[in-house]
Formats: structure tokens, sequence, C-alpha cells
């Protein structure tokens, strides 16, 4: 004889069936047993989410604690600034071998292109490198960096090129460098945030904010965007009638809100969310304090050619090295301006007007301070120009077969000069050097089996080298 079921094992007007109970207990004891293994591995606390940023050690003992990334965002011309080619200069005005040009894909200009010698002379440094006239800063910082003639990479415009770059990949949606480095190190400052962005030029790089974005990584990892004058971060200030004590009471009960339903629904980005509110709050103290760079002597101003209150490429120059000092992990500076198809002669000494001597300040800065052993610092863009003209007698094309960046302290082998290019600036012939290498050099730098840094998603292990990397030992102190 049927018998009415009881209230309690009904559920939606459904009768709780055997299966079903089976079924979701052991998803719900599942969970239970799930949660208490993380709290024991301290993935998970009871009462709270972990901060994501906490210090966390890396796989071995690191060169480099801190990166600082100078980006020259749009391509500077090797064939002016680092890569010296008198043969190019000989030929200027002349078709390129047809046998070079073999399989070769330009961004825009025909490759069969006249070659275009050097537009700026080339000068000996005190210790004997040959650098460009318009690089008189950086030539007495060649003792200190590492300058690698013989880069490659695989995009030759611009967007795919500084993605590549900045996240290893071409496509939209990898998280960047720094995003991978704050993932795995965690931040030494709980007062700003581990990694920080600055954009200075003509305007931002192509490939947006997903160049310092967090792609699938949790979102507390991207970069956030400073500004070079007045508050940091918009929004920053509180509002007119909320004072600090109002604030507060706010911040409590949204965090017990947000903690609540992170406790429902274990979603990182609200454990994200929790962290945002708190640090911003902590940051409108701290932040204003590490901006103000006219507490700066006034010979160090001069140094870096830095002006307070008058955004530039120096005063973020600056503003770096005293984030980095606050316990910053990643910070990077964009400066949009490299792009000469055209009016490569005035445009180039411009740049170089506008970055050489605070980039050269910055390293001297580190050193002097004692903290260049342990601060990776990179200059570079995301790739090279043509040796083939254009625009007239006045401008070069994207390359991706050969450019320089140079590297400074963090473990990084001082006064070397790594690779080379054929006589005409066109292929690398010796110690190539892919940007996946560079990547993996970078992540062993401070401390990481490059394979072994990664983040399940979609099903696999995704890593900032991808499949691809060699750690390049010859970079190595």
């Amino acid at each position: 004889m049927n018998q009415e079921p009881h209230p309690l094992l009904r559920r939606h007007g459904r009768e709780v069936t055997r299966r079903w109970f089976f079924e979701q207990c052991g998803v719900g004891l599942g969970s239970i047993a799930l949660g208490h293994l993380f709290q024991q591995a301290g993935l998970a606390s009871p009462a709270g989410p972990a901060n994501p940023l906490a210090p966390k050690p890396p796989h071995h003992a690191p060169k480099a604690k801190r990166v600082v990334f100078l980006f020259m965002a749009g391509a500077p011309s090797h064939l002016e600034l680092f890569d010296y080619k008198p043969q190019l200069a000989k030929f200027d005005g002349t078709l390129p071998p047809a046998d070079l040009l073999k399989g070769y894909r330009a961004a825009f200009i025909n490759p069969n292109s006249k070659l275009l010698g050097p537009k700026y002379k080339f000068v000996r440094a005190p210790n004997g490198t040959l650098i460009s006239e318009l690089l008189p800063h950086t030539a007495t910082i060649l003792d200190d960096i590492a300058l690698v003639k013989s880069m490659v990479t695989d995009a030759f415009n611009h967007a795919p090129g500084q993605l590549l770059m900045n996240t290893g990949s071409q496509q939209f949606g990898r998280p960047s460098m720094g995003a991978w480095v704050t993932y795995g190190l965690g931040s030494e400052s709980q007062d700003l945030p581990a990694f920080v962005v600055f954009s200075s030029g003509k305007k931002g790089p192509s490939g947006g904010n997903s160049c310092w974005g967090s792609g699938f990584l949790p979102t507390v990892y991207q970069g956030v965007q400073f500004r070079g004058s007045g508050e940091p971060v918009l929004y920053l200030s509180n509002p007119r009638g909320v004072d600090d004590e109002v604030q507060r009471d706010s911040l409590v009960s949204l965090r017990k809100l947000n903690q609540m339903r992170l406790d429902a629904v274990g979603d990182p980005e609200i454990a994200t969310r929790i962290n945002s509110f708190e640090m911003a709050f902590r940051m409108q103290a701290t932040a204003p304090e590490v901006m103000d760079i006219s507490k700066e002597s006034q010979a160090t101003l001069e140094m870096y050619g830095a002006e307070p209150g008058k955004p530039s490429f120096a005063n973020n120059c600056l503003l770096a090295r005293r984030l980095l000092e606050k316990g910053v992990r990643f910070v990077q500076l964009y400066h949009e301006a490299w792009d000469q198809h055209g009016n490569l002669v005035k445009d180039l000494k411009i740049n170089c007007q506008d970055t050489d001597r605070a980039s050269a300040a910055l390293v001297k800065d580190l050193k002097q301070r004692g903290m260049l052993d342990d601060t990776l610092v990179i200059w570079g863009g995301e790739f090279g120009r043509t040796p083939m003209v254009q625009g007239g007698d006045d401008g070069r094309d994207h390359h991706p077969n050969a450019f320089t960046m140079w590297l400074a302290g963090g473990g990084i082998k001082p006064g070397l000069v790594l690779g080379e290019s054929d006589e005409l600036g066109f292929n690398v012939v010796k110690d190539k050097i892919h940007v996946h290498d560079l990547h993996a050099t970078l992540l062993h730098l401070l401390g990481f089996e490059h394979t072994r840094l990664t983040y399940r998603f979609q099903g696999r292990d995704f890593r900032l080298t991808d499949v691809h990397g060699e750690v390049v030992s010859s970079l190595l102190a």
C-alpha cells in the first residue's frame, strides 16, 4: 500500500528518492572533506578567505625579488640605437639580396624596398661598446646591463607583438607576465597593489589593458594603472560627506555580505572583491605619500629629469623606484611613441630625449641604494624595425626577425653583449633568443621553474611560456 511521504522528504514538490539522496549527500560530504584538506594545505581558512597576495616561496632560491619593465611600445629601431651595421650604410639605397627575402613577410611595405642606412651615428662608450649618439646616458650604464642583440618574435603587428611579449601569446585572454609573477610570489606590500602600471607618450599600448591583465587568473593579480599626477587612482578619495568612520563601517558591512556569499559559492572573484575594497582603504593613506616625488632631493630629480606635477616617463621611473621600495612586486612603464614608419629622424630623437636619461637614472639609483642586485630591470619593445625603408627615405616597417633589448640587476650578467644579427641587421645569426626564452629566464631569476608555474584552466595546465622556452644560461651572472 502506498503511503504519503513525509513533508521533509519532499524537495520542491518532488519526492526524494534514494538515488537523489546519495548523489546530493555525496557531493556535500565531498565538499566538506575537500574544504578540510584545503585548510590543512593553507589554501583556505575557516575565519575567512586567505590573502591571495600573501608572500609565497618560489621553487628555488631567487636572484631577483621584484621587476620593473620599461616597455617601449611601438618598437624602437635597433638599427639606429644599438646594432651598428656599417654594411647597411654602405649599401644604402640599393635593393637587398633576393635570397635574404625568400619567404619574408613584412607588415606594410614591399619586402623589395631599398635598404636604408642608419640615420644616426654610433659612438664608442667608455667600456668600448658601440652605441647610438642618441643614448648618451645609457652609454654610461653599459657596464651594469646586458645588451641582447639577438631577440626574435613571432608577431609583426603591434597588438599581437605586445601581447606576445607581455603574456606569451598573440591572442587575448592570457595572463600577463606581471600577473604570473604576483600569482607565484604574492606581494611584500599590504598597502599597495602588487602590480602597478604607468603609461606615458602619445597613447597607450596597442594591446590595451590585456598587456597587464590577469586573463584566466583571479583578477586580484592584474595590474593596477596609476596616474602620473593628481590622484594615483581615480576615485580613490572619499566623496564629500563621507568620512573615515562612515567608510570603515560601510566596508565592514560589505565584507560581511561578501563573506557570506563567498562561503556559499566559493567564487575566488568574491575574495578579490573583498581584497580590493580593503586595499583601496589602505591606499588612501599610503599611495598619495608614495606618489609625492617633491619629497625627493633636487639632485635625484635632476638625475631622472623629473618634474613634480608634470606627468612624464621620467616621473614614472622615479615613482617606480619609490613603489619598489615599498614592496610592490612588479612595476611596468609603457611609453608608446616608437612606431616610426615615417619621421624617423625627428621622432626617434624625441623618444630618446624622453626616455634615455630616466632609464639610466633608474639603474644608477637602484644600484646606489643597494636594490639593483635583487631588482630585475628590463628595457625593450615588441619587435624591431626593417633594414628597408618606408615613408620615402625616413621610416622603417615592423621587423620580428631581429631586435635588441637590455636587462640589468637581479642575477643578470653585467657588461654583457649577447647575440649577433647579420651584416644588414635582418636575421639573427648567433645566440638567438625567442620571447619564450626571455620569459623562461626571467622566471628562473625570480625562483621559478617555468614549466611548473602553471594554472589549470579549461581542462589543462597553462603557463607563461606555453609549451616553449629555454633558460638562457649565458645571461645569468
